[in-house]
């Protein structure tokens, strides 16, 4: 049995879409964000870093681990599935895995924050942070071209980059130029695993459409926890 703390945010459901993919037995541990929870005593002896999410294997003696990519590998090398084991076709996933990491979280994480959070619109950390992710859907578009998925087979990457890339409104970022990524996003969202994914531990759908007060309260509480 595996233990989840979590919340509904892309990093979140890189993990609760891997555990459903994968089939593995969890149990659910919402953190609340708005109340800081991620930074009690009690969590970051979980995560030293106090950020969401991050697992306990209840099988492995209790072993801990923290960030959403490594959370990824090490489920994906616990079950053998959702990356290859040869030393070529692992990198490749991984390429694209760090591609998220470094690249399309960092970024949409940024415009997030400057186009939705902060009360005081800076329009050029706007325009920078914006124009520098539709720059890596630009990229993912062109890897999307010739691969049905990012690193040959369905993988973690996928998870990654699609957990990021299907909030793309929300960052204030349109896709509607870029044919192979919108068929990439369509295709992992018919997964069953990632509708589930995307609903633990509770279900955003109305406020990722980006409108009504349920995303006004979103956006208020959002700016509480990026200025801790």
């Amino acid at each position: 049995m595996i233990d989840l703390y979590t919340a509904s945010t892309p990093n979140g459901w890189k993990a609760s879409i891997a555990l459903e993919e994968l089939a593995l037995p969890y149990e659910v541990k919402p953190v609340s964000l708005a109340k800081n929870e991620q930074k009690e005593e009690w969590f970051l002896k979980i995560n030293p870093n106090g950020r969401i999410p991050a697992i306990v294997d209840r099988d492995a003696d209790d072993f801990a681990v923290f960030e959403s990519g490594a959370i990824l590998v090490y489920l994906a090398e616990k079950t053998g599935k959702l990356m290859p084991t040869d030393a070529k076709g692992r990198s490749v996933v991984m390429q694209w895995l760090m591609f998220q990491m470094g690249g399309i979280g960092p970024m949409m994480g940024q415009a997030n924050v400057f186009f939705r959070y902060f009360p005081e619109k800076i329009q050029a950390a706007i325009d920078r942070y914006q124009n520098e992710s539709k720059r890596l859907f630009t990229v993912l578009d062109g890897r999307l071209k010739d691969h049905e998925y990012l690193a040959g087979d369905y993988s973690i990457a996928d998870i990654a980059n699609w957990s990021w890339v299907r909030t793309h409104k929300w960052s204030g970022v349109e896709m509607d130029d870029l044919p192979h990524l919108q068929r990439w996003v369509d295709l992992i969202a018919a997964r069953p695993a990632a509708q589930k994914g995307i609903t633990i531990p509770v279900d955003l759908k109305t406020l990722q459409e980006g409108d009504g007060k349920g995303a006004k309260k979103f956006a208020e509480e959002a700016l509480k926890m990026v200025q801790r």
